[in-house]
């Protein structure tokens, strides 16, 4: 498994309450409200919401809890990243948010406490991840993981840039997880194959990556992605915006994250972007250019709020 981060940001402002509230306004992403005793009280938005921001309860509570003050505060979240989309957008506000608390109470965190923190919040979300997601978010760059090395940071000398595709289509993680699991059981021998076979071209796909191979890449996209969607964790609409992205001048196409909905990913060369921005937006779902970055999470003072991560 890999995974990159991209330039697109998220920023959680903090400054302190005089109760133990954890106030969380996240107007941009269409709710708001507040934790008191972990219970969620909505502000804007349905109480359902709160379910997207319990993560950020619990970061922001772990990090009170680990540099020892007690209280409350105010989040204000600003993201530039959708959610439940398969682009990592819980672990990238979990990051800010224990950055935010970490400026706030001046605790000088090292990045891995930030990342070990984050994590936290993200098992409220996703139950068992891998915490590849946390740590591409804290340190960016390229992130490979298994299970006999752990998680490797890999260096990036040169720019790519990916089209990402969303098609609008909100997934569970969870879901997905659990899906892919009991297909496993029902078909052990099979899905190990499959999964052997996902491995091994994400090391490849990392190798050529790192040798800024587009064509290569491209191709080690359209496998990875067939095998995806072999297990079921594509949609027709995913299907659709990959196949417009290679009609298109892509190099390659896949989906992203757990799937079952959210965003693909193209690669193509320089030329053929604005076409297949086109086209995605012709399918009637957002589209918008990225590049891989390694500019991670970053805390400072701000004169408006407290913290800025």
């Amino acid at each position: 498994m890999s995974r990159s981060a991209i330039d697109r940001r998220a920023n959680v402002y903090a400054e302190k309450r005089n109760d133990k509230k954890i106030f969380i306004d996240a107007d941009n992403l269409g709710f708001s409200g507040y934790f008191e005793d972990d219970t969620y009280y909505p502000v804007r938005g349905r109480a359902w919401r709160g379910r997207n921001l319990a993560a950020l309860n619990v970061a922001a509570k772990k990090t009170m809890d680990y540099i020892g003050v007690e209280g409350g505060a105010n989040l204000k979240v600003r993201s530039m990243i959708p959610i439940a989309v398969g682009l990592g957008s819980s672990a990238a506000i979990c990051v800010a948010t224990v950055a935010a608390m970490e400026r706030l109470f001046d605790a000088n965190l090292k990045q891995e406490e930030i990342s070990n923190l984050a994590f936290e919040g993200e098992t409220i979300i996703h139950g068992k991840p891998s915490g590849v997601d946390n740590n591409v978010s804290t340190f960016a760059g390229v992130m490979s993981y298994d299970k006999e090395n752990g998680i490797k940071r890999h260096k990036l000398d040169h720019d790519i840039p990916f089209i990402i595709g969303n098609s609008k289509k909100k997934r569970s993680t969870r879901k997905m997880v659990e899906n892919v699991a009991a297909l496993k059981e029902r078909n052990p021998e099979e899905m190990n194959k499959i999964l052997d076979s996902m491995g091994m071209i994400a090391e490849s796909g990392l190798d050529s990556l790192m040798k800024a191979d587009i064509n290569r890449v491209g191709d080690l996209m359209d496998l990875n992605h067939g095998l995806l969607s072999a297990i079921g964790v594509s949609t027709m609409k995913l299907e659709i915006l990959c196949h417009t992205s290679r009609n298109n001048g892509a190099l390659g196409a896949k989906l992203t994250g757990a799937g079952g909905g959210g965003c693909m990913i193209a690669l193509a060369e320089e030329p053929d972007i604005p076409d297949i921005e086109r086209a995605i937006r012709r399918r009637k779902s957002d589209s918008y250019r990225v590049s891989l970055t390694d500019r991670g999470v970053e805390s400072k003072w701000v004169e408006e709020e407290n913290a800025d991560s």
